[in-house]
């Protein structure tokens, strides 16, 4: 009991270490990146328990019921679907031997403890989360822009539509609409960050 209680207060109940490149295929979560879509691996920590990596897509987490159990639990939030807000660095204290991170992806809150030795790692990891959550937060703005521009083109337009249009118009102002949906969907919901995280983690 006062074994628990101590790892608790010194914050060595499960603290994650920082997984180097050449060690990434050693790890369960290789298995389940999209390789074939071009999917990657950046960065990995893995605790007794847990395993959290990040690749250009996706933030991967094999969550363990317990440090004993073999059983996971994968979880996958892909940065299009799933922004990243509050991202926060917590350093250690004088008697504590873990750093921690945090961060919201979606509407899922994460607390991540590392040893303290992986500090300049974990800034490096918490700059690009950072930078992530700058961009996504910028293109949601511009593609709200994007239909708002079309939504006032629309209104611009209907004094001249009030009477039928023949179909070969409405089918090409239908398709137009689409199509300009279709792209700004494609350019502001951003898919692919490998760029922010070659400039942070590969620097």
């Amino acid at each position: 009991m006062f074994k628990n209680i101590a790892s608790d207060v010194l914050g060595l109940s499960d603290i994650g270490a920082i997984i180097q490149p050449k060690d990434f295929h050693k790890v369960e979560s290789d298995d389940y990146i999209l390789y074939e879509d071009g999917e990657k691996i950046y960065f990995l920590i893995k605790s007794k328990s847990d395993e959290y990596c990040f690749t250009n897509y996706a933030l991967i987490h094999l969550d363990g019921a317990s440090a004993t159990s073999k059983k996971r639990l994968l979880k996958r939030y892909s940065y299009k679907s799933n922004p990243i807000t509050d991202v926060t660095l917590e350093t250690a204290g004088t008697v504590d031997l873990d750093i921690e991170i945090k961060f919201n992806i979606g509407n899922i809150s994460y607390s991540i403890d590392v040893i303290k030795q992986d500090i300049e790692a974990l800034k490096d990891l918490y700059k690009t989360l950072v930078k992530i959550s700058s961009i996504q937060a910028e293109n949601q703005h511009y593609l709200h822009y994007a239909q708002q521009s079309l939504d006032l083109a629309s209104k611009s337009l209907k004094p001249y539509t009030n009477n039928a249009l023949p179909d070969e118009q409405f089918k090409a102002i239908n398709l137009y609409s689409f199509n300009w949906l279709k792209k700004s969907h494609h350019e502001f919901m951003r898919k692919d960050f490998s760029e922010v995280f070659d400039q942070f983690i590969n620097k």
